[in-house]
């Protein structure tokens, strides 16, 4: 009967006669629930003196992904007599400085951090200090190669010498600098763009010094003579290689290897090519010019680089526990 009666409804809806039931009100869509944002826990920095253990500064609300190199531009501010590049940021006063590039978060801080200054003085750029020491033996050399008045007896002024071997080493000698210039300019990409002022005068002394003091002698009217190039290029090489590895605006630092150059090869015995190029120009040098000061410069050259060689291997061995064990720092197999 109930079948009967429904069958019925459904034919008089069909034909009119009842109308169809009015659509109910659509289902309210309801909006998901916002996700409750984590609350940023903001930092309190305080920056004693790494000598007196004073304040000198205290900064509220630091985000947590500040950079050591952000801190020392609010410290700045504060302190504008020391701008960031001549500030050292330590954990403890007699510690290492702290990278630019370090994030507060990572550090092994509380929300309170406590860090160290240490003034490093009157800073200068690289570019500077390469460029200025570098210019200067160019010109203090081609002054004496020139023979220009007040260096040597009035009748020699403005002479040339009769000997070839004076104008070759000229020319290597030039060479070996403008070369040095070129590569401060378009080729070095440095991980620290500043250095203490004061060291300008200490290398500039060097410098300076040595190439006033060996064009002396090599240029002097009573002087009489008794392979640079190749050394040359093989500098320039690894100088091209250690700038590929590091990319442009970067302080990264990777295991130089070496290339498809065959200058490059010395990668496989040392860690520091360049001064063994830089070695051999300077003992091509000196047996081309035969003069004790010159001598010298190239024994006092290799014990300075020596250092660096030294130092620059110990940091490779400590960053990187692949590093090749077969390199030694500046002389295969020797040193």
């Amino acid at each position: 009967m109930e079948t009967v009666s429904r069958l019925f409804v459904t034919r008089q809806r069909e034909s009119g006669a009842v109308p169809a039931p009015l659509p109910g009100p659509a289902p309210v869509k309801r909006k998901p629930a916002k996700k409750a944002k984590k609350a940023v826990v903001f930092f309190e920095v305080e920056i004693l003196d790494a000598k007196t253990k004073d304040k000198l500064c205290f900064l509220d609300k630091v985000e947590p992904n500040a950079t050591i190199g952000e801190i020392k531009s609010m410290f700045h501010k504060s302190h504008p007599q020391w701008y960031p590049a001549r500030q050292s940021i330590r954990l403890d006063p007699k510690g290492k400085s702290l990278k630019d590039e370090d994030v507060l978060q990572h550090l092994p801080v509380g929300t309170t951090a406590t860090f160290y200054f240490r003034d490093l003085g009157a800073q200068i750029s690289w570019v500077t200090v390469f460029l200025t020491e570098y210019t200067g033996p160019l010109v203090i050399y081609l002054m004496f190669y020139f023979r220009v008045p007040f260096i040597y007896a009035p009748k020699y002024d403005f002479t040339t010498s009769k000997h070839w071997v004076v104008h070759l080493a000229c020319m290597c000698h030039s060479f070996h600098y403008v070369k040095r210039l070129l590569e401060t300019l378009f080729v070095h990409r440095f991980s620290h763009g500043t250095m203490p002022l004061r060291n300008i005068f200490k290398n500039c002394t060097y410098y300076w010094g040595f190439a006033a003091w060996m064009a002396y002698y090599i240029n002097h009217p009573l002087y009489t003579p008794p392979s640079e190039s190749f050394c040359q290029i093989g500098n320039f090489s690894i100088h091209i290689a250690l700038r590929n590895l590091r990319p442009p605006g970067s302080k990264t630092r990777k295991i130089p290897y070496p290339t498809k150059n065959p200058f490059t090869w010395i990668f496989l015995l040392v860690s520091c090519p360049n001064y063994t190029y830089e070695l051999g120009s300077w003992l091509g040098f000196t047996l081309m010019t035969q003069c004790l000061p010159v001598a010298f410069f190239t024994l006092v050259g290799f014990i300075q680089m020596t250092v660096w060689a030294k130092g620059k291997h110990r940091s490779y061995l400590k960053e990187f526990r692949d590093y090749p064990p077969l390199r030694s720092p500046i002389l295969p197999f020797v040193l």
